[in-house]
């Protein structure tokens, strides 16, 4: 794991003067900041098998994943391994098949995620949801987790939406319009905003 992003202490203190409750989160949570793994394709498994399920379900089935990779997930070991030992590990015939094309697609280099890089978020959100069941809020979390981009505001995050109910006294779903206007409010430091509100319901920082 890398050491938290460079702009972590100046998104902390942007926020605490904008919002009196990022202010409280940000002093009770202060022991732990965002990580990445710089880990590209083992983000994108860990996402692809976490997506529609509980987080207790997504860490079952990617504890067996692992395994059955023998703790080495990398293009290489998942391309050989085969779609019948996949689905052993409760992953599903579409997961099965995004994670297996996955494998493919970086052995190749038919997907080269030195690109993003260069891209902005959206054009990066675009690229990475050529993948095969990689889609928006995966591709944030690509954004957010493995290249500590500073202003992902995922909406469609039930996490977040459930934080922002909580913390903001907000019925769920919270209104879009107040979830804009806190995008706006936290930006360009959204992804900080919302890594402190997940902390808010979460006893554990999450990672992909």
């Amino acid at each position: 794991m890398s050491n938290s992003p460079k702009y972590w202490n100046r998104a902390k203190n942007y926020l605490s003067k904008k919002d009196k409750v990022m202010k409280i989160l940000i002093k009770k949570y202060n022991e732990k900041t965002l990580t990445s793994r710089k880990d590209i394709f083992f983000s994108l498994c860990k996402s692809i098998i976490g997506q529609q399920i509980s987080v207790a379900a997504a860490n079952s089935v990617f504890k067996k994943f692992k395994k059955t990779c023998k703790g080495k997930i990398n293009p290489n070991t998942v391309k050989k391994i085969t779609n019948q030992k996949l689905k052993r590990c409760g992953l599903s015939r579409q997961k099965v098949k995004g994670i297996k094309e996955l494998s493919i697609k970086f052995s190749n280099k038919s997907f080269n995620p030195k690109l993003i890089n260069k891209m902005n978020d959206e054009e990066a959100i675009i690229y990475l949801s050529t993948l095969r069941q990689i889609g928006r809020w995966s591709a944030e979390m690509i954004l957010l987790f493995t290249f500590n981009r500073e202003n992902i505001w995922p909406i469609q995050d039930i996490g977040l939406l459930r934080a922002i109910s909580n913390n903001y006294k907000k019925k769920y779903l919270p209104p879009k319009k107040f979830i804009k206007y806190l995008g706006k409010k936290f930006s360009p430091y959204c992804s900080v905003a919302t890594w402190y509100l997940w902390r808010s319901i979460d006893d554990e920082p999450i990672q992909y």
